[in-house]
């Protein structure tokens, strides 16, 4: 099993809920598919398969979230999309808080095996089949223009959810002097350089 020693850290600094269902879901994660490769991705435990995202896992204060990379391709795409749309901050599985919450070990099984062939067929997911059909978020000229003096915030930036983009753009702009709008722009760019989300502080 290859792991990853800073999902190792992740999970040691979740909360105590949050432990057991990480581990599970990971440890299910390896067995399944003992290729699979562990990363830290926005912050998150990701875990990647045949050089691209498969699935991905996070811990909040009184919830986890686990999400597939390509959920809306998947043979039960109806049922993780409509779970995934309860809250933002839940994943494809729902709100879970304990191991009960999870779907039975062959389901979980059931659902990484069709990620993993999605990824060995090189099919790649279409931003328009996403989770988040949500309007996409419209991006000021200067916002862009900053986003283009740094290509890995750019790079940031373009991959994340319509939601994270939303969190960044929304906070930049709602600021009320053009100098606050100018700090926070600057500290945005800075922390998607790092690979961050607007609210990774809040991560646990």
């Amino acid at each position: 099993m290859k792991k990853d020693p800073r999902i190792d850290a992740y999970i040691a600094k979740s909360a105590d809920f949050a432990k057991p269902i990480l581990t599970h879901f990971r440890a299910l994660v390896h067995k399944t598919c003992p290729d699979v490769e562990e990363t830290i991705k926005w912050g998150f435990p990701h875990f990647d398969y045949k050089n691209g995202p498969m699935t991905s896992i996070a811990s909040f204060k009184q919830h986890c979230a686990i999400n597939f990379w390509k959920a809306a391709l998947m043979k039960d795409s109806g049922k993780l999309i409509d779970m995934a749309k309860t809250e933002e901050a839940m994943g494809h599985l729902g709100r879970i808080t304990s191991l009960k919450d999870l779907p039975k070990d062959t389901v979980l099984i059931r659902y990484i095996k069709d990620a993993m062939k999605l990824n060995d067929q090189g099919i790649k997911a279409s931003r328009k089949i996403k989770p988040d059909t949500k309007k996409e978020i419209e991006v000021p000229d200067y916002f862009r223009k900053a986003l283009n003096k740094n290509k890995k915030a750019a790079k940031t930036f373009e991959e994340f959810s319509n939601s994270n983009k939303k969190e960044y753009v929304l906070w930049v702009t709602e600021a009320k002097t053009e100098a606050t709008r100018m700090s926070r722009l600057e500290t945005a760019i800075e922390w998607m350089s790092e690979g961050k989300i607007r609210n990774w502080k809040y991560l646990k």
